[in-house]
């Protein structure tokens, strides 16, 4: 699957110097601009988990900075 934010990021590119990131845009690797919600359960099949934040939002990413980590377990590149 792919991520919900790569096809607006190729569009992007293709702004040539009218881009407005700068960056790497829709991959999740080391060195990308990112920010990142990781849920659990599908919000396209129910819309309503995203109602309850608390329970359904594993992961909040924003700017490479973790807000939230429910995983259990670093989100350090090698595991630090």
């Amino acid at each position: 699957m792919r991520q919900a934010t790569s096809t607006n990021a190729e569009l992007l590119a293709l702004s040539g110097p009218r881009n407005p990131y700068p960056g790497k845009l829709g991959v999740i690797e080391e060195g990308a601009l990112a920010d990142i919600l990781l849920i659990n359960g599908d919000p396209l099949a129910d819309i309503s988990i995203l109602t309850k934040p608390e329970e359904n939002l594993a992961l909040i990413m924003k700017d490479g900075k973790i807000y939230k980590n429910a995983l259990g377990g670093s989100m350090e590149p090698g595991g630090k």
